[in-house]
């Protein structure tokens, strides 16, 4: 019977193991997480989503308090277009986060950093081609383009002198999507060097509408695969979403997956950047509590915990410290809705707004908990403790239970 490691994922020349560890965003996947992906022979994924307040976190600065400071006259104000982020301040953030990082990697693996297209940070493409391009400068392995088509983002780094030395890879969630991505950048001659397949079952923000479960991983993982066979295009295509055992893995690979990217099992890792008292929430969570809904203010469908605090909350919009998902006019689906609300309760003291949440500010408050399908399953991982709650994992335990299980097993810790 085989098992993951039977496989490898190949770059060129190297080979390293075929796991991949998520990239979520907000410092969720931590340094320390991926630099033990890498360590052990994988991949690893740090995430630049808010990358200035991160900073900060990890390194002491005061990128938020002083852009807050900056922009304190127009807190009250609903017009949020005058909100800018220094690029100087944005490059100086992403080259602390990944070269303090890289600067500690061992192993024979990879670290890549998760960029998403729909931080739009009120300036799209300037933001974008500030976040790449100052990860590669800092030495990244590679760069993850999520959350959006990209059709322009190569373009954004082509004269980059590591445009063609870094590994490039796109996600996507149909074959439609890596046909426009490759068409549009045909001109470049720089083809992506991975591709991953996030399927439906995927945590946080999915690819699909809200009819999202008429679709399954295994049939778009066929189809891309067949698609890259028939364009002679040799392009490793890695799996992603629901794959909870190294079982679940292995029959992607036997199918003609190249690897696996898994998050939801690592999102309960020691070194995990979530709060201790929600990593036991996520080990409580019943197959009910997870929900898809569309309060996400990004337009795309989001996978979450029901009782995640984001849920209603009416909080102020607080784009003058973040405002990481302004579009380029200083709107944001959010501030709308807060608004809306406002309008129709002038006498509240506390508003409710049930149709969108205000994303910046939750994610960087650990309360909006997005999590994978498969997220109810944890509790079967570990053991239960005396006092109720359950045992964290090392990230290298549940990494070499990928690696080695077979038979649908899952190793229990000590």
């Amino acid at each position: 019977m085989k098992r993951v490691d039977d496989f490898r994922l190949k770059f060129g020349k190297k080979e390293i193991v075929p796991i991949m560890v998520g990239g979520m965003g907000v410092d969720i996947s931590t340094a320390e997480l991926a630099l033990e992906a890498a360590r052990l022979g994988g991949v690893g994924h740090i995430s630049d989503a808010m990358v200035p307040d991160v900073s900060d976190r990890r390194f002491d600065t005061s990128f938020v308090k002083d852009k807050t400071r900056f922009y304190k006259a127009n807190i009250d104000n609903s017009d949020k277009s005058i909100i800018k982020f220094d690029l100087g301040v944005l490059a100086d953030a992403t080259r602390r986060h990944v070269d303090a990082t890289m600067q500690a990697k061992r192993g024979e693996g990879m670290i890549f950093v998760n960029c998403m297209e729909k931080l739009t940070m009120n300036s799209p493409r300037d933001t974008l081609q500030v976040r790449m391009a100052s990860a590669l400068d800092a030495g990244i392995d590679g760069i993850t383009l999520s959350a959006g088509l990209h059709l322009g983002s190569f373009g954004l780094i082509a004269d980059h002198p590591r445009f063609r030395d870094a590994k490039l890879g796109i996600i996507v969630s149909s074959v439609r999507a890596l046909q426009l991505f490759l068409r549009k950048n045909a001109r470049l001659d720089r083809r992506p060097d991975y591709v991953i397949v996030e399927g439906p079952l995927a945590g946080g923000h999915l690819g699909f509408g809200m009819d999202w479960a008429q679709y399954d991983l295994a049939t778009i993982i066929a189809e891309v695969v067949q698609f890259l066979k028939t364009e002679a295009l040799d392009i490793p295509v890695i799996a992603a979403g629901g794959i909870f055992t190294g079982t679940d893995a292995t029959s992607f690979l036997e199918m003609g997956a190249a690897a696996v990217q898994v998050a939801t099992r690592f999102t309960v890792a020691n070194e995990c950047g979530l709060p201790a008292d929600v990593k036991q929430d996520y080990y409580r969570a019943s197959e009910d509590d997870i929900v898809v809904n569309t309060i996400s203010p990004t337009g795309y469908p989001m996978r979450m915990l029901k009782s995640t605090p984001a849920i209603g909350s009416g909080i102020r919009p607080n784009c003058e410290a973040y405002g990481y998902l302004l579009d380029g006019n200083g709107r944001c689906a959010y501030i709308d809705a807060y608004n809306r609300e406002v309008t129709l309760h002038p006498n509240e003291k506390v508003i409710s707004v049930m149709d969108k949440t205000c994303l910046c500010t939750h994610m960087r408050n650990f309360k909006c908990w997005t999590c994978g399908s498969t997220t109810y399953r944890l509790k079967d991982t570990t053991h239960r403790l005396e006092d109720g709650t359950y045992q964290t994992l090392s990230a290298e335990h549940i990494f070499k239970d990928y690696q080695f299980s077979v038979d649908n097993k899952v190793a229990m810790p000590a």
